[in-house]
């Protein structure tokens, strides 16, 4: 649901996600919300708030009725995204949660937000992708639908890459390497030559550790809480 649903499209029809739509493992129907305007002749779906205050509002009705229009196409009430920064921050546990679901609905904003009439009556998940603010709905919209998307079987040639990313296990993913050998002197671990699958899954889970007290020692620190039996090699807390 938006009022630019050209930049979704366009977003959406390339590179995994546009071959997975060609395959018929994913769809996506766009809703232009100015299409139910009230407004025939200008089409407009924003106004001044009631209380005063900078900016444009918009309107309840054009986006409660573009969700009806939803509702009446699948036979039943979808589960519906509003994109905004008082959401609850984007994780991949959320993705993980939202890939489970057979339809999604994606309710993109702009100007000051939509009238909390409309938020009551077709929301149900508020989620925000960072805590910044952005100038309308579809860019945060695109980030979940890439990353919901990619959950989906089928969707990623190798099925295991989906379980092996960054996130997956609570920590950022580990160094990865590939052809030459050597380059500009650098050259790839020699133990992920060795052929040894134990030796290279231990490798890369301390790197994973290391990488992810770095650069996320917030998440780190959950680690391990999470994992207290697990003794962390020492080499972790090198610096």
């Amino acid at each position: 649901m938006t009022l630019f649903p050209e930049m979704i499209e366009s977003g959406f029809q390339t590179s995994i996600t546009g071959r997975a739509m060609e395959k018929g493992l994913l769809s996506l129907n766009t809703v232009n919300i100015r299409d139910f305007s009230k407004d025939l002749k200008h089409k407009k779906v924003d106004d001044y708030t009631y209380g005063g205050g900078a900016g444009l509002l918009m309107k309840a009705d054009p986006v409660v009725d573009s969700f009806h229009s939803i509702e009446e196409k699948i036979g039943h009430k979808p589960r519906c995204i509003y994109l905004t920064p008082q959401g609850r921050t984007f994780t991949q546990e959320m993705a993980v949660d939202f890939a489970k679901e057979e339809e999604l609905v994606f309710l993109c904003g702009h100007y000051e937000g939509i009238d909390e009439r409309a938020l009551d009556r077709v929301t149900t998940d508020w989620v925000s992708i960072g805590d910044y603010v952005l100038t309308g709905g579809e860019l945060p919209a695109m980030v979940m639908m890439d990353a919901i998307s990619r959950l989906v079987p089928g969707v990623l040639h190798n099925s295991e890459s989906a379980e092996t990313e960054s996130f997956e296990n609570g920590l950022l993913e580990y160094p990865q390497y590939t052809r030459p050998e050597v380059y500009d002197g650098s050259a790839v671990p020699k133990i992920l030559l060795s052929g040894d699958h134990a030796k290279v899954d231990a490798y890369r889970h301390v790197q994973s550790l290391i990488r992810t007290r770095k650069y996320r020692p917030d998440l780190f620190e959950t680690y391990v809480k999470e994992h207290p039996d697990e003794k962390i090699p020492p080499e972790v807390f090198e610096e």
